[in-house]
């Protein structure tokens, strides 16, 4: 199986199964004399991590990372990046692969089961191997370094949509969503999400949802004009999250309702000499660069296809089958895609960084013509 790295200079290699001895990843490219804690890491691990309330999968795992290489001690527990391939490793310690024995010969409806197995003659009916979302770990490890390649920029993820409940935007409030178990920046809609997703667990059943990424502070001149657009290359990298099956930039398919006066974002000169824009109807992106805006990415999560319901199915021996499946399910995995999203903008916004700096240099600055 190909196909297991992204990025450009700043590359992320990912390896291991969800039922595997343990998941890893390599980061490529990563620039020397970079700063930072484990703790760094870690914490971005915690927000993902399994377990931590009713509402998410029930698996334990710690998701402890060590990381094996790339990196010098400094002084007070701090690491410094070397320039040279950053091994991440995190043990899978709370597998249990016998939860899946019933369904070895039977495909999962929704899930990538089939697709694994028309491609490849086999597949790792185990909590799907490779398919599992277990694997976004080890993204958003190398996101929490990827964000030290970006000073001044804050890239942070909020849950604005689950199933039929979608959040007040006047209500927005970031401190918010550190205080519920949704991410969700509307603590109103918090609380209807809370007793709406009980019911959809208790029915065994799942729901989808919809996340919000911005990052503030990045710099204009980001992206290339045609095969390297910043806004393609975001949604490339948030679709490739598991169960992912939308993207938009900005105000993405709602500019289809727009006329062409309300969508531009008009301009005007700031105080200091800079030029402002009135909104941002862009999400941050004109022509695939970055204008200096806020980028805003949205993406939609569908419902976790392993459920209890009993689903009809057609087994790989080519008879027909229902199925359920059992085990520990997250019954909206779009809560814990939060901290992937972010990751994700983390890595792509790092690796443009980069690419930035290799073709023209540091980022242009206003007044670049006299």
């Amino acid at each position: 199986m190909s196909h297991n790295t992204f990025g450009h200079l700043f590359r992320v290699t990912s390896f291991g199964e969800s039922h595997g001895q343990a998941i890893g990843g390599v980061i490529d490219g990563c620039p020397p004399n970079i700063a930072f804690r484990l703790e760094d890491v870690q914490g971005a691990l915690d927000k993902r991590r399994p377990g931590q309330s009713r509402f998410t999968t029930q698996r334990r795992e710690p998701d402890e990372v060590k990381i094996l290489s790339g990196v010098l001690p400094g002084e007070d527990g701090v690491l410094v990046t070397t320039g040279t391939p950053i091994a991440l490793l995190i043990e899978n310690v709370d597998q249990r692969s016998k939860d899946y024995s019933e369904i070895a010969a039977s495909y999962r409806p929704g899930h990538a089961d089939y697709a694994y197995d028309v491609k490849y003659g086999i597949r790792d009916y185990r909590g799907g191997g490779r398919s599992s979302a277990r694997e976004t770990a080890v993204r958003v490890a190398a996101g929490a370094i990827a964000r030290k390649v970006l000073p001044g920029v804050t890239v942070r993820g909020a849950l604005v949509r689950m199933g039929e409940i979608a959040i007040d935007r006047s209500k927005w409030d970031w401190d918010e969503i550190d205080r519920n178990p949704f991410f969700c920046p509307d603590a109103d809609a918090a609380a209807k999400m809370e007793a709406y997703l009980d019911g959809i667990r208790k029915a065994g059943s799942s729901v989808g949802a919809v996340i919000e990424v911005v990052a503030e502070g990045v710099p204009p001149g980001l992206g290339a004009p045609i095969y390297g657009k910043l806004d393609a290359e975001l949604a490339a990298a948030l679709m490739s999250i598991n169960a992912v099956k939308g993207v938009e930039i900005g105000e993405g398919f709602e500019a289809a309702t727009l006329t062409g006066e309300a969508n531009a974002d008009e301009m005007r000169m700031g105080n200091d000499g800079r030029p402002i824009f009135l909104a941002n109807h862009a999400g941050g992106i004109l022509g695939g660069i970055s204008t200096g805006q806020p980028v805003v990415a949205r993406f939609a999560v569908k419902p976790t296809s392993s459920i209890l319901t009993p689903r009809r199915t057609v087994t790989r021996h080519g008879e027909d089958a229902e199925i359920i499946t059992k085990g520990r399910h997250d019954p909206c995995v779009g809560i814990r895609a939060v901290p992937v999203g972010e990751a994700m903008v983390a890595c792509v916004l790092a690796d443009h960084l980069l690419r930035q700096r290799g073709q023209v240099g540091e980022p242009v600055e206003w007044p670049f013509r006299k």
